[in-house]
């Protein structure tokens, strides 16, 4: 039985690991719940799975939650109470399901708490992977991958060190518009965008899919989970997403792990490692598949995978502004305020005015953070 801390568990990561916790009831037991403002969600989760300690952010529906429970969990709120749900003492592993930066703080709670931690927010190791990493080393807990892509890579490892390894193949659908010709970019809706052809995620993340940014993001979280230079770190577009990802060895030897999409799948892995439990969820027929594909992402059309590579190879801080710009382009382009191709041509600007600092600590990290936000921001 292990004691799980799930923060985020009203998006779409947090229900998919409740969905686990149910499917494993003997072995996964719910101590925690952070969410962001879904009372009504939150409210039915801690009533169905009774986790010792909740959090919301809004200090008022925690009041009202309070109410609501009465005595049978403890409520926090805020980003305090993120921080008071990370480092329970009976936790034995955080998960962090957070979009944004909101989870960093947590994360690195967890750890020098000394709890493990699962990551599906991209955001904690590509602004500060090195710190993270670090700290990981020194408190002696695990960084579990909850991404797919992350995981597959992981299980396709299995211990091996970096040496053996030539390249890192990251799988991309291709997002909605893997096809859609260049000149067709401007008249991009937000509709369209948020028309993932694989996956059903968050609004954020599946426009981040849409750009291949989400892929970019990824890039980075690789470079510092497996220790590995970002030019050992490709991207391969496979639009089935049946490939989770692969590694390719130094003698040409490829291993990948397969399976139809489901999140259920890598946040199980990641919950009962280094154990398989059983599960009837995830069924892969090969034969009614068919076939796989594999091609070459188009750099012109998605520029935001070279811009990664680019903030990933410089690293300090340049990671941070990245996300930060990305984040704030998103919102503007949610917002109407501009166009798709307008996204990674924010994020570039605002690239090319940051002085990287290099090896920085905690609080320069943040300082990038809100330099880009201001920075990157639409007038």
């Amino acid at each position: 039985m292990k004691n799980v801390v799930l923060l985020g568990s009203t998006g779409s990561i947090g229900t998919s690991t409740i969905k686990v916790a149910e499917d494993l009831p003997d072995r996964i037991r719910l101590l925690g719940l952070g969410a962001g403002n879904n009372l009504e969600l939150l409210l039915d989760q801690t009533r169905k799975h009774r986790p010792e300690a909740v959090s919301i952010s809004d200090p008022v529906k925690a009041r009202e939650l309070r109410n609501l429970l009465g005595t049978s969990a403890e409520v926090y709120s805020g980003p305090e109470g993120l921080l008071k749900l990370a480092t329970l003492p009976d936790a034995d592993i955080v998960l962090i399901a957070i979009v944004g930066t909101a989870g960093l703080q947590p994360a690195l709670a967890a750890i020098r708490a000394g709890k493990d931690i699962a990551v599906a927010s991209k955001e904690i190791l590509v602004m500060a992977g090195e710190i993270v990493m670090r700290e990981a080393r020194e408190h002696g807990v695990r960084i579990l991958a909850v991404d797919s892509e992350h995981s597959a890579i992981f299980q396709c490892l299995d211990g091996k060190p970096s040496q053996s390894v030539r390249k890192l193949w990251l799988t991309a659908s291709g997002g909605p518009f893997r096809g859609t010709p260049k000149e067709e970019f401007p008249s991009i809706t937000v509709e369209r965008a948020l028309k993932h052809p694989s996956w059903v995620m968050g609004r954020k993340i599946t426009i981040d899919s849409a750009t291949l940014f989400n892929k970019g993001l990824e890039m980075i979280e690789a470079r510092w989970l497996f220790d590995i230079e970002m030019n050992r770190v490709s991207v391969v577009v496979h639009p089935q997403s049946v490939v989770h990802s692969m590694v390719e060895f130094v003698d040409g030897s490829m291993l990948a792990q397969l399976s139809t999409p489901d999140m259920c799948l890598p946040i199980q892995y990641a919950l009962t490692y280094p154990d398989r439990a059983d599960s009837a969820r995830v069924q892969t027929n090969l034969a009614k598949l068919g076939s796989l594909t594999f091609e070459e992402p188009d750099l012109e059309r998605f520029p935001a995978l070279e811009l990664a590579r680019i903030a990933g190879e410089l690293g300090g801080t340049m990671p941070a502004v990245l996300n930060a710009a990305n984040e704030v382009a998103v919102e503007a382009f949610v917002g109407g305020q501009i166009s798709f191709p307008e996204i990674s041509a924010t994020v570039k600007r605002t690239m090319n005015r940051h002085q990287v600092v290099n090896h920085p600590e905690l609080s320069q990290i943040i300082d990038a953070d809100r330099w880009a936000r201001a920075e990157a921001g639409i007038p």
